[in-house]
């Protein structure tokens, strides 16, 4: 189980999943959806280690702004590969795959609902 587990709330989260599979390569591992068919709560896999929570967006979890300056990174194995893959899935694009001057290779996206992601190569010498 990893130590942070992000958690988004979706104002359509059942096709936020089913985005998040497709754009980006998740798995679902859990889903409890309520007695009125909206999702409760989701658990969506990711690599080997990477855990996300999926909620529906409500009155009292409702989204907040979501500036720019912050978002999820996640490491993947072939950037190019995965930006084309999201690309292909409607993703909107914030920055295209690029090399850094700290050695990762990386692109940034948005997700149906603006929250932002990266995808890199990043790998900490930790």
């Amino acid at each position: 189980m990893p130590t942070f587990v992000p958690y988004f709330a979706y104002q359509d989260a059942a096709a936020a999943i089913d985005w998040l599979e497709s754009a980006f390569g998740f798995a679902v591992t859990r889903r409890i959806d309520g007695e009125d068919g909206a999702l409760v709560h989701a658990e969506l896999r990711f690599g080997d280690d990477g855990l996300l929570m999926v909620g529906s967006a409500t009155v009292e979890h409702a989204p907040v702004d979501r500036p720019s300056s912050y978002g999820i990174y996640a490491r993947v194995e072939d950037v190019d590969a995965h930006h084309d893959r999201a690309k292909a899935a409607g993703a909107e694009i914030v920055l295209d795959p690029e090399d850094t001057e700290w050695g990762a290779r990386q692109y940034r996206v948005l997700d149906l609902d603006g929250y932002e992601w990266t995808f890199g190569s990043y790998a900490s010498d930790r």
